[in-house]
Order: structure tokens, then sequence, then C-alpha cells
């Protein structure tokens, strides 16, 4: 029997449904973290360190579901210190393992869709002006 997650990432409105049991898909940050799903479901998370847990630029906020994702570890928590907008659910989609089904809704912070990674454009990178 399927062990299906359903992961809404806000405020993009892009659900996808996993099953726990194919995951993790590729190495993007932990196995089976917030930043694999995105990555490998077309949805952009930024991730400048690669997903190696030494920035915090992929930021995400729990709004539901948070009891089924792994705890944070202390280098989690010591990273996320150092996060701009840091809230209580507040979480590094690179370190946030989806452990148990259920339904989970997550928050990319406005500051975070605005950055430009190594892996590509930004979401808003269309609204930057460019330098020459």
């Amino acid at each position: 029997m399927a062990k299906l997650v359903k992961i809404t990432f806000q405020p993009l409105g892009k659900t996808v449904e996993v099953d726990l049991d194919q995951m993790p898909y590729k190495d993007h940050g932990e196995p089976g973290s917030f930043l694999d799903v995105a990555l490998n479901h077309g949805i952009h998370l930024e991730h400048a360190c690669g997903g190696n847990c030494a920035c915090t630029t992929c930021h995400v906020v729990v709004k539901q579901g948070k009891e089924l994702l792994s705890a944070a570890k202390d280098d989690e928590l010591d990273r996320l210190d150092m996060a701009a907008d840091l809230q209580l659910d507040s979480r590094l989609g690179c370190q946030a393992v989806i452990e148990k089904p259920g339904e989970i809704v997550v928050e990319i912070p406005a500051w975070n869709r605005n950055y430009v990674s190594e892996g590509g454009e930004s979401m808003m990178a269309g609204t930057a002006k460019k330098e020459e």
C-alpha cells in the first residue's frame, strides 16, 4: 500500500503528491527533503549551497503538517538562527525530511523567491534589471 503525502508549496499554489516508498529521487539535500521533492517536480526552491546546510536560501515555513517531518538537528537550528524572517515553524528545505504520509503546506518566504542561485534563475529573475 502506497504511503502518500501531498505537499503544497505556497504562494505558488503548486501541489505535488508523492509516495514515500518512491523517495528519495536524486541527491538534493537530505534524501526525502522538501528540496528533493521540489526539484524533482519542477518547483524552484533556492539552494545556493547545493543542499548542504551551509546557507539559508532554501528556508521555508511549515504551515501545516510539521508532525510529518523529521526533527530539526542542531546544524539546521544553528543555520536557521541566521535566516531572514525566522519563524517558529521555519525549516531548511534541504534538511526537513518528510517521514510520514499526510498533507503538508509550506510557504516559501517572499525574500527567498528573489534570489538567483547557481542552479538557474530565480522565479522573479524576469522582473529584475540585468547588469551589463
